[in-house]
């Protein structure tokens, strides 16, 4: 793949995504209007973070760290690479059948994992009753990022790409016949996440057989390839459990401040719309590419690969970062603020935003710089840092609770991000030339810095000169989008100028693309 070439890819990828986290924010927002911080919305989404936190672990941690570049590999020396994407269909499939079974009987422990703070009230119940609704949606989606690993592999991202706006499609249309139905909000939406996780594994099933690999379970096999795919993505399995755990970390410290799993999940969705768009979109173009180029012999290649992804990953996250500090508020406020969602929520979820802001680059960094560690089939190093980064989410998140409440889990996140970069970046030193910043990084990383500080400054001032249009009914959400308009013309004006980028690279990337 050349550098253009990967750039059309993350353009694609980022598109969709784009797409999807908007879709997001919508059922979010309408998440927010009907249920507030209540204890409804509070069980739904620890019932629907079960699922998604053990696919995390399952697929797109583990399974899919280790089988894509596998896959590559074989695909690039003409190995056979469907036989082997059938087999590990099919021992994911076997595995995820079982697993979700015995969830089923271990809900009120698993809930309790999750959140202990819900054991003494009416919470509890409802977070296992939407549990054990929507668990099977693990089976469908694992499945289905298996699949967008085998087309991400081969150069096709567009379905892989477009099967999250699936979910959102069908949460947003089921909370609206809910609505005009009279059903549970609640019930409704834990329903329609096992029916979205089968949608969306169609959707790439189809698009993986049309591009020649139809992947059909038949009985399961250990062959060697399996084996060797298991000790691999072992190490990536604990790594992906660390983390899970700093997710756990702070959703416990959140379930003992009423309201607080809902203001963190919606300062999630926030922060997470520069994340998916830019270090997602990042990281799966780069770890196919990473791996077919090393299979190549091609370091140079590699080398530009990885620059590129961590100069356009910074130069598109740094100045999000500044803008989540500098105008929380006011984005939570027009978003969010409405309904049963009201302005004791805005100022708690805003506080918790700008928390998050400041370990966005972080949290968009390790996409670029795990690919390094998992194209070699290094798993091992990433497990290591998992574990002191869960170190460092757990001292703060817990040490700080007493002192700051739930913004502690925040932090920890936040302080962990920037413990895992670190150590990334620093045991990607002894990978050769691949994984060296060549003298154009390092000459923009300072520049783009400047300009996102430069643009944040701007947006605070913009948004007190503003501030009697952003409280002001319907109206706010002109005002809301003149101060976006704002930040990215003083942006991209301020990063032109001083050198950190130049507006034609993302206009060529554009037509490229």
């Amino acid at each position: 793949m050349k550098p253009i070439r990967l750039v059309s890819g993350f353009l694609t990828v980022g598109v969709w995504t784009l797409l999807s986290r908007i879709l997001g924010f919508v059922r979010d927002i309408l998440i927010a209007a009907y249920l507030g911080s209540g204890p409804v919305a509070e069980a739904f989404l620890i019932a629907f973070s079960l699922p998604n936190m053990f696919r995390r672990f399952f697929a797109e941690g583990a399974f899919n760290m280790a089988f894509v570049p596998m896959f590559s590999k074989k695909l690039e020396g003409g190995e056979d690479p469907e036989t082997f994407a059938r087999d590990a269909f099919t021992g994911l499939a076997t595995i995820l059948i079982v697993f979700t079974v015995i969830a089923q009987v271990f809900m009120p422990w698993l809930v309790l994992a999750m959140a202990s703070g819900f054991a003494t009230d009416d919470r509890f119940d409802l977070a296992v009753h939407f549990g054990r609704i929507a668990f099977p949606y693990i089976l469908f989606i694992s499945l289905g990022a298996l699949l967008s690993g085998v087309l991400n592999a081969t150069g096709r991202f567009v379905a892989a790409a477009a099967a999250p706006v699936l979910l959102n499609i069908l949460f947003i249309s089921a909370m609206a016949v809910a609505s005009f139905a009279g059903w549970p909000i609640g019930d409704t939406l834990a329903w329609t996440v096992p029916v979205a996780g089968l949608a969306q594994m169609a959707l790439v099933w189809v698009a993986a057989s049309r591009a020649g690999y139809r992947l059909i379970p038949r009985r399961p096999r250990m062959t060697p390839e399996l084996k060797r795919l298991a000790i691999i993505a072992g190490p990536a399995a604990l790594a992906g459990g660390v983390v899970q755990v700093n997710l756990l970390v702070g959703r416990q410290v959140a379930s003992f401040f009423d309201g607080a799993i809902a203001w963190l999940n919606y300062a999630d969705r926030l922060y997470q719309l520069p994340l998916g768009v830019v270090g997602i979109a990042i990281g799966v173009v780069l770890l196919p590419d990473l791996s077919r180029r090393l299979r190549a012999g091609d370091t140079a290649g590699g080398q530009d690969a990885f620059n590129r992804a961590g100069e356009l990953s910074l130069a598109l996250t740094v100045p999000a970062a500044f803008a989540l500090i500098a105008i929380p508020g006011p984005l939570i406020g027009v978003l969010f603020q409405r309904g049963a969602f009201d302005a004791t929520d805005t100022a708690a979820t805003a506080a918790a935003v700008a928390v998050y802001g400041l370990g966005l680059p972080a949290f968009v960094m390790q996409k670029v710089l795990q690919p390094l560690f998992f194209a070699r089939e290094n798993t091992r190093a990433p497990f290591y840092y998992a574990l002191v980064s869960l170190l460092v989410n757990v001292i703060v998140a817990v040490g700080l609770a007493p002192f700051i409440g739930y913004l502690a889990a925040a932090l920890g996140t936040t302080l962990a991000g920037w413990a895992m970069v670190v150590l990334l970046w620093n045991g990607s030193r002894d990978m050769g030339e691949a994984s060296v910043m060549d003298d154009r990084f390092r000459q923009r990383l300072g520049r783009i810095v400047l300009a996102s500080a430069l643009m944040g400054g701007i947006l605070f001032g913009a948004a007190k000169l503003l501030e009697p249009w952003l409280l002001a009914g319907t109206i706010r959400y002109a005002a809301l989008a003149v101060l976006v308009a704002i930040g990215i013309v003083a942006y991209f004006g301020l990063g032109h100028v001083l050198g950190a980028f130049r507006l034609s690279e993302f206009r060529r990337a554009m037509r490229r693309g």
